[in-house]
């Protein structure tokens, strides 16, 4: 039942796409990117939650945007809309009409409106001051009445529309970070290699001469599950890891803890620079599903300073 549903949902989104006047689009699109005034949207019952939606979507990817209730606007709230500002109307029909009733005061304003319905045969296409038709041939409800597909046009049209607005003003990923601090997508953009990293002091090092025998200690004591090898300038020369160290006794047996450790060390390991996002690192150590990595070097200016391990970047909530 559910995959006839879907693969319904897909044709009736098929149709969107198809019939969806692309060239109206980048008008009302170029018209945004100029203006210097606030997006307002504003709609009634399901289409209100997904003005919410956008309007919500738009202030965190750098375009200022707010949700006006209807009703609210019409008992006062229209003080906030200024004359240079724009205000989007959505309605599947475009005859409702509390919607409707908002255009005298917002022309009289000289508020340019722009109403985005399903219907170019409706009174608000007819009278705002622009018109998307979002085209939709039916909804999903098998009684054509529940606000499935319809709201779902509505979604589609205002998230492309912020995602092309963000891309054209060029927002960063620093500048979208400075929106989004808390929760999770917060820390995966804010949390830096250097902010979990383990310091020199707790970092298991050793050089490429050492006997393994030596350097047991060091790789055990540290809890890394690994020996960063590197050279009397801290340069990193490689990494000896648990995996290494089961191969080589494995092959060698006993007499691997005579062997120097430059022999058995994985060369030209993975790294990460300080300054490098935490969910940069995670990504690195998952790049290769095959053989996951759970300790990356850090290196800055040619030298090692310390390690980041895979634990404390889950821990850390990545």
């Amino acid at each position: 039942m559910l995959k006839g549903l879907f693969q319904k949902q897909k044709e009736l989104l098929n149709h969107f796409y198809t019939q969806l006047n692309y060239k109206e689009c980048e008008r009302i699109f170029y018209s945004l990117l100029e203006s210097k005034g606030v997006l307002f949207f504003t709609g009634v019952g399901k289409s209100g939650f997904v003005a919410q939606k956008i309007a919500a979507t738009l202030m965190s990817t750098g375009t200022k945007a707010f949700f006006l209730p209807p009703t609210d606007a019409l008992h006062g709230d229209l003080g906030m809309v200024e004359k240079e500002d724009k205000i989007f109307i959505l309605s599947k029909s475009g005859q409702t009409e509390e919607l409707l009733q908002l255009l005298p005061p917002l022309r009289n304003k000289g508020v340019h409106t722009i109403a985005l319905t399903s219907n170019n045969k409706s009174k608000l296409a007819a009278s705002a001051d622009d018109h998307v038709l979002l085209p939709c041939e039916q909804e999903l409800c098998p009684f054509d009445l529940a606000p499935t597909t319809s709201t779902e046009v509505q979604l589609l049209f205002g998230d492309v529309l912020a995602m092309a607005l963000m891309e054209a003003k060029g927002i960063s990923l620093e500048e979208y970070a400075s929106n989004h601090p808390g929760g999770s997508l917060g820390r995966k953009m804010t949390i830096k290699v250097k902010d979990l990293m383990l310091s020199e002091e707790k970092t298991p090092f050793c050089f490429p001469e050492d006997q393994l025998g030596d350097v047991l200690f060091e790789f055990s004591s540290k809890r890394c599950g690994c020996l960063i090898v590197i050279d009397h300038y801290k340069r990193l020369q490689g990494i000896f890891t648990d995996g290494d160290l089961r191969r080589a006794l494995e092959s060698k047996g006993e007499q691997v803890l005579q062997h120097k450790v430059g022999n058995l060390m994985t060369t030209s390991p993975k790294a990460i620079g300080l300054n490098f996002l935490a969910c940069d690192a995670m990504k690195q150590m998952e790049s290769d599903q095959k053989h996951p990595v759970m300790v990356l070097p850090v290196v800055e200016n040619n030298q090692v300073r310390g390690v980041i391990k895979m634990h404390d970047l889950i821990q850390a909530g990545l």
